[in-house]
C-alpha cells in the first residue's frame, strides 16, 4: 500500500496527540478523529507506530485510545512503580497484590451487567468498598485451601493478612499504613488515570466514560478478568 506525504504527516500528528494525551475524542479533535476513522491508510500508519512503541491503538465509540501493553514500563507502569505509588514505603508483594485486589473488587462491584452495558451502578461509597474488600478477603481465606489458592492464582490468606495489618482510622487518615489511607491513594491513582471520579468530601466513587468503555469493549472480553470475577463471586455471603 502506497502512502502519500499527507497521510504520513496526519498519522504522525495523531500518534503524537495520543502519546501526549493517551486519547483522542471526536468531540475535542474532530479533524484528527475523522482522519483516523475514515482513512484506512492513516489508521494503519498510526497502528504501526503504536506497535513500534509497544502500544495498542483502539477506537471505542467516539474516542481513540493509546493503551500501553503489559510489559511497557515506559508509557505504562512497572510493578515496582505501582508498589511505590500505591503501597507503604516498606510494602511487600502482599501489599502490592492487595492493591490489585482492591481495584478488581471495585471493578466487579460496578460492572456485573449482562445487557447493552456491563455497568450496574452509578456510584459507590468508600465505606461500602471497604466493607466489600474485608468481606471478600475473609470469605476467600476461609473457603480456599492453599492448593486452591495456587490453582486460582489468588492468595486470599496473604492479602487478608496484609489488609488486617493496616490500622483503622475513623478520622480519614491518608497514611498508607491505615486502611483508609491505603484506599485513598489507590482511588487517587485511578482518578489521575482518568478511570474514576473520587469525590472526597462525599466519600463517593463514580466511574468515567473512559473506564466504562474499557470494560465494555476490552477488559470484559479478557479471560483473566472473567476468571478473577468467578473467584470473587464464590466469596459472596
Amino acid at each position: 500500500m502506497a502512502y502519500e506525504i499527507e497521510d504520513i504527516r496526519m498519522g504522525q500528528e495523531i500518534f503524537y496527540h495520543l502519546l501526549e494525551h493517551h486519547e483522542l475524542s471526536e468531540e475535542a479533535q474532530e479533524q484528527l478523529f475523522r482522519a483516523y476513522a475514515e482513512n484506512e491508510r492513516v489508521q494503519n500508519l498510526v497502528k504501526s507506530q503504536g506497535d513500534a512503541a509497544e502500544c495498542d491503538i483502539e477506537r471505542y465509540g467516539d474516542v481513540i485510545y493509546l493503551i500501553p501493553r503489559e510489559d511497557n514500563t515506559f508509557l505504562g507502569f512497572s510493578k515496582a512503580q505501582l508498589k511505590q505509588v500505591l503501597c507503604k514505603s516498606n510494602g511487600t508483594d502482599k501489599d502490592y497484590y492487595l492493591s490489585q485486589f482492591v481495584i478488581l473488587t471495585l471493578l466487579v462491584e460496578f460492572y456485573d451487567g449482562q445487557g447493552a452495558t456491563s455497568k450496574t451502578r452509578d456510584y459507590m461509597r468508600v465505606g461500602e468498598l471497604q466493607n466489600c474488600i474485608s468481606t471478600r478477603l475473609k470469605e476467600g481465606a476461609q473457603r480456599f485451601s492453599e492448593e486452591e489458592e495456587d490453582r486460582e492464582g489468588i492468595a486470599f490468606s496473604n492479602m487478608s493478612e496484609a489488609y488486617e495489618a493496616l490500622r483503622s482510622d475513623e478520622k480519614g487518615s491518608r497514611a498508607k499504613t491505615t486502611k483508609e489511607g491505603f484506599l485513598y491513594h489507590i482511588l487517587n491513582f485511578l482518578q489521575k488515570q482518568g478511570l474514576i471520579e473520587y469525590v472526597e468530601e462525599d466519600e463517593m466513587i463514580k466511574t468515567t466514560k473512559k473506564l466504562d468503555q474499557f470494560m465494555d469493549w476490552n477488559l470484559l472480553n479478557q479471560n483473566h478478568f472473567q476468571r478473577v470475577k468467578r473467584v470473587l463471586e464464590k466469596c459472596e455471603v
